[in-house]
């Protein structure tokens, strides 16, 4: 496969983001829908910390399969847990402590502050850059980020498998990986449809650029070589800030009440997410 083509494939499954990015600008959802949308997105980020998880580990397990069976020592196992544990609370801490920050200079997302939960004098921030955005904008923004460092993880996968040759497994991971990002849109935008806020297309736009431009990038450099240590890293990154949301998302939930749309909300995002796995697994991926 050429590198074009490669690059198309990366294209391809990046791009596919923007899909579920509109629904942010429903117009004054109900409290009860607002809740449900929220609890919706907490199920679809639950699915993408197993999955993130599950393939950061699988160096690690490798590892550890090559030491019970005599074919490994203990330093590779201990330098992949390392790395795990470093990536998942670096991922997480450095957003709890930029929180703290911004709470310290009177502009954090705290719980109090989460979308659904504040008051229109509570949201406002000082009219400096991005400190200037709702709580709601800027819990979209780390989604964002959190999701984007995943994705450079899903490109690492897809250029990989072209450089080795393996077409149809870059194919069909394409495929997957298009049906994941599709639900991640909306993952992001939840945090704006439950507070009623309407994002304008640009930051729509600047969203998906930041969620999913990096599964472009992360095809492009894994068709140049393959590394283990730095698709661990980045996927460990993004399960720590995926985390992080989910924790801000779940004190909203719970304050909002409702918890029969919280439950519902979660089970369906969950759903959708493994739904989309098992089109990848049937496929032989």
């Amino acid at each position: 496969m050429s590198e074009a083509q490669t690059l198309i494939l990366g294209f391809i499954a990046g791009v596919t983001i923007l899909l579920g990015l509109p629904l942010g600008r429903l117009r004054s959802p109900r409290p009860g829908l607002r809740q449900f949308l929220n609890a919706l997105a907490i199920g679809i980020l639950l699915f993408l910390i197993w999955d993130v998880l599950t393939h950061a580990y699988q160096p690690l397990d490798g590892a550890l399969g090559a030491y019970h069976d005599h074919r490994g020592g203990v330093a590779p196992v201990l330098g992949y847990a390392a790395l795990f544990l470093s990536g998942l609370t670096i991922g997480l801490m450095s957003l709890v402590l930029y929180e703290r920050w911004l709470a310290g200079r009177g502009r954090g997302l705290t719980a109090t502050y989460g979308p659904g939960a504040a008051s229109g004098g509570e949201l406002a921030a000082r009219k400096v850059g991005i400190a200037s955005w709702s709580a709601a904008r800027r819990l979209a923004l780390l989604i964002a980020v959190g999701i984007g460092l995943h994705n450079f993880g899903e490109g690492l996968a897809i250029g990989g498998s072209a450089a080795t040759g393996a077409i149809s497994l870059a194919t069909l991971l394409v495929i997957g990986f298009a049906l994941h990002n599709a639900t991640e849109g909306f993952g992001i935008v939840a945090p704006l449809a439950a507070e009623g806020e309407r994002p304008s297309w640009s930051f729509l736009a600047l969203m998906g650029l930041i969620g999913g431009g990096p599964t472009f990038l992360g095809t492009a450099i894994g068709r140049q070589f393959t590394s283990d240590i730095v698709s661990m890293l980045f996927l460990t990154l993004a399960a720590g800030s995926i985390l992080y949301v989910v924790i801000q998302l779940l004190g909203v939930a719970q304050k909002a009440g409702r918890k029969n749309l919280l439950y519902a909300g979660v089970l369906i995002g969950l759903a959708a997410g493994f739904i989309t796995d098992m089109v990848v697994s049937a496929g032989g991926a």
